[in-house]
């Protein structure tokens, strides 16, 4: 399904952007154009909770299977105000497939080992303040642990509130290949697999689903259960 195209040099007004975006209802098995318009609606919703604020954050959706590609968010863009054009369909390398698209985000390659799953279809990346804070308050630790609450039965697989999850901090390392490799040996690790979401020190989290539907609701499940943990703490200082 072909994506509208804005005339170049144009963006449309923010009436026309709201057409666009309007949320299909069904999230699954979604083109590449009703993909696009709900990744831009994500943007305007995290952006709205504090969430994906300047430009940072970036998201992305499996585009196909055999070979991998993936729709990305462009860099340097401000996530309430998404465009159509604002996408690059990129490949298992994390390479471009057009030329002419615009430059991928920096962190391409942690979307890309983490779609390599067979159960990924969509990545959320989310830069909120209590991920800011805890990510650096719990990093020594190497991880921040949550248990008890109600709220763990929104994340997939989780059936009880008596549950305990592991959320593992890595370094807010510039080396991405090298982050990347270290993401994907972790996601297949016999011992304590990544499972749901991860975070970078100082920077943010992110988080995967089998869907974006799945991807959304684990975002605000976990930042919900983030901002517990730091209102926990604050409450006890």
């Amino acid at each position: 399904m072909a994506t509208e195209v804005a005339s170049p040099g144009s963006r449309t007004s923010p009436t026309d952007r709201m057409t666009h975006a309007s949320l299909p209802v069904n999230w699954n098995d979604l083109g590449q154009e009703e993909t696009i318009t709900a990744l831009m609606k994500i943007g305007r919703e995290f952006h709205a909770q504090g969430w994906s604020r300047g430009t940072s954050s970036n998201y992305s959706a499996v585009a196909g299977r055999d070979p991998l590609e993936l729709l990305v968010t462009a860099s340097g863009l401000h996530k309430d105000d998404l465009l159509p054009t604002d996408f690059a369909r990129i490949r298992d390398d994390g390479t471009p497939i057009n030329a002419d698209q615009p430059k991928a985000s920096a962190e391409t390659m942690l979307h890309v080992v983490l779609a390599r799953q067979p159960s990924v279809g969509a990545v959320l990346h989310t830069h909120s303040v209590w991920c800011t804070l805890l990510s650096e308050l719990y990093f020594q630790q190497g991880a921040i642990r949550i248990s008890g609450y109600e709220m763990l039965k929104g994340l997939a697989g989780i059936t009880t509130h008596e549950t305990e999850v592991t959320w593992d901090i890595f370094e807010n390392t510039q080396d991405i290949p090298a982050l990347a490799r270290l993401v994907e040996q972790r996601l297949v690790d016999p011992h304590r697999p990544l499972r749901h979401t991860f975070l970078i020190r100082r920077h943010g989290l992110y988080t995967w689903g089998r869907d974006l539907a799945e991807a959304r609701r684990h975002v605000e499940i976990i930042e919900f259960l983030l901002e517990c943990e730091g209102r926990r703490l604050s409450l006890r200082a």
